[in-house]
């Protein structure tokens, strides 16, 4: 079997394609599932999900813009060089906190089928706009999520409707958030609020601001920063290691 499987779930809005990543060992091993960023499915996502997996884990990466239809893929540093809004746009239009619900639904549907995958709990990542839907995701289906992290997820505590603040408490994995300093779409305020809501729920969770841009996870972002990546990926896998290893 080729450690990238391509495969399509069915959501209730369309077909997802998703891209299966798993390791070289023999499983069966826990379930993550990748909350991609809004430059959408790409070689440096792929790899990152490759990585993931190598560490011991089958790692869903569903492609979120399914229902915009085909695009790119894109190469960031063309995007960040033209007018973002005006390419990513249309295609973050399309998806959301709540539709990233909806599609987990399939997602765990899917992953509750594959042999290859231990136990029903999994973990979860998100990277920018991914972040909040993962977060989102852990609310809605409590019993499924061991452990999620979001890398410099932004507007997790806004004033809409599908806000992330709103639904955290509902959360019983252990959280990890990973923010950039001087972020605007993650301003200490919004930092403090969000952790707010979490501690009131009782929500195990740390959180730590790196000396990094917005983005800084990212192998073909501008501003990826190897050093704070690297401490970025320690983190992951250590929380995934200890929710994820044991049962589930």
């Amino acid at each position: 079997m080729m450690p990238n499987e391509q495969v399509t779930i069915r959501t209730r809005d369309g077909n997802c394609p998703c891209h299966v990543m798993i390791p070289a060992s023999d499983g069966p091993w826990p379930g993550v599932i990748f909350y991609m960023d809004a430059g959408g499915i790409r070689p440096a996502v792929l790899d990152m999900a490759q990585r993931l997996a190598d560490d011991g884990y089958a790692v869903l990466l569903p492609d979120l813009f399914y229902r915009y239809g085909p695009y790119g893929p894109f190469v960031p540093k063309e995007v960040f060089a033209g007018d973002v809004r005006a390419i990513l746009g249309p295609l973050m239009a399309t998806t959301g906190n709540d539709k990233a619900v909806e599609d987990t639904e399939a997602l765990l549907a899917y992953l509750d089928t594959r042999d290859d995958v231990a136990g029903r709990k999994v973990g979860a990542v998100g990277f920018c706009m991914g972040g909040g839907m993962a977060f989102a995701a852990a609310a809605a289906y409590p019993d499924r999520f061991a452990a999620v992290a979001s890398f410099h997820g932004g507007n997790l505590a806004t004033d809409a409707p599908t806000s992330p603040h709103l639904v955290a408490p509902k959360i019983k994995a252990e959280v990890y958030i990973a923010a950039a300093e001087n972020d605007g779409s993650y301003p200490p305020e919004m930092a403090e609020q969000f952790e707010k809501v979490l501690a009131q729920g009782g929500v195990r969770y740390s959180t730590e601001a790196y000396p990094a841009a917005h983005g800084w996870m990212k192998p073909d972002f501008p501003v990826y920063d190897h050093a704070a990546a690297e401490r970025g990926w320690v983190a992951m896998l250590a929380l995934f290691a200890r929710n994820l290893r044991h049962g589930g």
